[in-house]
């Protein structure tokens, strides 16, 4: 009976023991697992629970659940804290493809293209070198490096994502720094040229990227420079 109330207290079973089976560490552990309530049932053991501590010697049950609790929501915080640094980032990204691709429709060349690419990837960017290399005309991609290109960078798809041998870099680059690279392949059949954006950071371009902003600026390419290009 309680003190206090008159009423009957509350119990948990406990499974029976051999009178001669000692009770492990671990079975406590599996009893208070099987039943969490335990101690809401039996609240003043809460108090007199001490548990040993790195730093602060031995520290009641309550406390290391409130630090464990604060250990949390200071994680919960600096996750929240990187997406919300990851999506200002995503908006101004997106905000800077968006705005290229309208000004790209009111080019009138392609050297107010590649200037206009130039402009907004490299300056708003801070990416290290763009450039358009035909498979046509007087600085065409040599027809032997455009069918490895196809076979090597784009066998399965129209866009490449990593890094590139040192040839291929000289190919697309001359002496621009490339350290990883973005390659998208130009035209509806694929036969108008490669867009090729380098970065000063190895782990810019990565297989992993999402290609919604490319495969867009790709569109917007496919759409003027045939006209531009008059082929």
């Amino acid at each position: 009976m309680s003190e206090v109330s008159g009423q009957k207290k509350a119990t948990v079973p406990l499974d029976p023991f051999d009178d001669n089976e000692l009770v492990t560490a671990e079975d406590v552990r599996a009893y208070l697992t099987k039943n969490p309530d335990f101690f809401t049932q039996y609240p003043e053991l809460v108090e007199r629970l001490t548990i040993p501590h790195g730093h602060k010697g031995s520290v009641s049950l309550v406390e290391l659940q409130s630090e464990q609790l604060r250990k949390k929501v200071r994680q919960l915080n600096y996750k929240l804290n990187q997406l919300i640094g990851i999506a200002k980032q995503n908006e101004k990204i997106y905000r800077v493809y968006t705005d290229l691709n309208v000004q790209l429709l009111h080019c009138q060349s392609v050297s107010d293209i590649q200037l206009k690419l130039e402009e907004v990837l490299q300056e708003r960017l801070n990416l290290s070198s763009v450039v358009i290399k035909n498979f046509r005309g007087p600085h065409a991609i040599p027809e032997l490096q455009r069918r490895l290109f196809a076979e090597k960078r784009f066998k399965n798809d129209s866009f490449f994502f990593g890094r590139l041998s040192q040839h291929e870099r000289q190919l697309l680059f001359g002496d621009d720094t490339a350290e990883s690279s973005a390659l998208i392949l130009l035209g509806e059949k694929k036969d108008l040229g490669i867009l090729a954006v380098g970065s000063c950071d190895a782990s810019h371009f990565t297989p992993d990227m999402d290609t919604l902003l490319l495969k867009q600026l790709q569109q917007i390419l496919n759409i003027i420079l045939p006209d531009l290009l008059e082929y």
